[in-house]
């Protein structure tokens, strides 16, 4: 009896010692979140709650598992499967609460300064430097649980770092594209090239940058669609940001318009118009013809907004106010087809010694008819 009781006691009270030490952190850093609650770092540390309970539960079951005296053969694995879980939990912990600071910091940084630009491209930095160190993280606790606490692969691993230069030029090539990802991701991190939050148009798609990752750059499109590309493109192809520099941009709508169109009653419309509309921030607005052709003129209206969602809107509401107060007002200013029949100039005079019979029969292009050219030869 007593070989099964103190085992169950032991393991049992190491266990929810370390359950109840896990709530009195929770409830500490509740309580400090209410203390002072312009300090976010203690309540985003309360995201540690399942990684840390992980931990202290995996470290007590090991420290007390020789006291327990348990007796059984499958020891030796319970020990290992222990050390994995407490690895595996420490590298958690440790992503966590690197996210729970570095959020903290990005708030804090947000809160002392009013440039938009600055806080998304620290923002940037600090999304890339955090999958930098996750990755790290990653890699570093499966070393440790693949060379420390299986002994029989040590020797691998021995050999395997003594020939980690040949192995790290074979890993080189075959991992090319993916290298080339990670470096062209950190370029854009610490480059300022392109930030998340930045307005682009890539791929003949216009969008928002919405996540950056080691390999790959999510942009999501204005109809809600993410357009995934990856981040070596932005260091090797063109593409348009229109973040960059400032918020500011300037609209256009083209019409194209008949050539009797009245171009000052339109101007004058369309700044009567801009005046009452939000979306104009009242820098700048022009309009002008920029082309003319055989069967209309072309309108450019420029208008400036405050960024590119104002602009949009702001082309829309004038391209449909411009055509409705035309229609309105100025019918006839509308670009038509012309499906009326042609009206052909009247016969010409004939010529001196051309006689009547061939002035008669002038085409109404100025051209005699073949009878004609006869006669007129005869005569001559």
């Amino acid at each position: 009896m007593n070989d099964v009781l103190r085992p169950v006691l032991v393991l049992g009270g190491a266990v929810v010692i370390a359950v109840f030490l896990g709530w009195l952190i929770d409830r500490g850093l509740r309580s400090a979140t209410r203390r002072k609650p312009r300090n976010r770092l203690p309540q985003l540390l309360r995201r540690c709650q399942a990684p840390l309970q992980v931990l202290l539960v995996s470290s007590a079951l090991q420290v007390a598992h020789g006291p327990s005296a348990l007796d059984i053969p499958q020891n030796a694995v319970i020990e290992t499967i222990l050390a994995i879980i407490t690895t595996a939990a420490s590298a958690w912990l440790a992503i966590v609460a690197a996210g729970a600071v570095a959020e903290n910091i990005l708030a804090s940084y947000a809160g002392r300064t009013d440039d938009i630009a600055r806080v998304r491209q620290f923002r940037t930095q600090l999304t890339i430097v955090r999958r930098v160190v996750t990755t790290i993280l990653a890699i570093v606790a499966s070393a440790i649980a693949i060379l420390v606490l299986f002994p029989a692969l040590r020797t691998l691993g021995a050999s395997m770092l003594a020939s980690a230069g040949v192995l790290g030029i074979i890993a080189g090539v075959a991992a090319q594209s993916m290298l080339g990802n990670l470096f062209a991701g950190l370029q854009i991190a610490f480059g300022d090239s392109v930030k998340i939050g930045d307005t682009v148009v890539v791929e003949g798609e216009w969008g928002t940058v919405e996540e950056i990752s080691l390999a790959f750059i999510t942009i999501r499109i204005w109809d809600d669609r993410r357009l995934t590309m990856p981040v070596s493109h932005f260091n090797g192809q063109p593409y348009e940001n229109w973040s960059r520099g400032g918020h500011e941009i300037t609209g256009t709508v083209f019409l194209y318009l008949d050539h009797s169109t009245p171009v000052a009653e339109l101007r004058e419309h369309l700044h009567s118009f801009l005046l009452g509309r939000k979306e104009w921030d009242g820098r700048s607005w022009s309009l002008v013809v920029t082309d003319t052709t055989a069967s209309s003129i072309e309108v450019r209206a420029a208008m400036s907004a405050a960024n590119s969602s104002d602009v949009w809107d702001l082309r829309c509401a004038v391209r449909e106010e411009l055509i409705g107060w035309l229609h309105r007002e100025y019918p006839h200013a509308l670009p038509r087809i012309n499906t009326a029949a042609a009206v052909l100039p009247g016969p010409r005079e004939p010529a001196e010694g051309g006689g009547q019979d061939a002035a008669a029969e002038i085409s109404g292009n100025g051209v005699a008819p073949p009878r004609a050219r006869r006669g007129a030869e005869r005569r001559e």
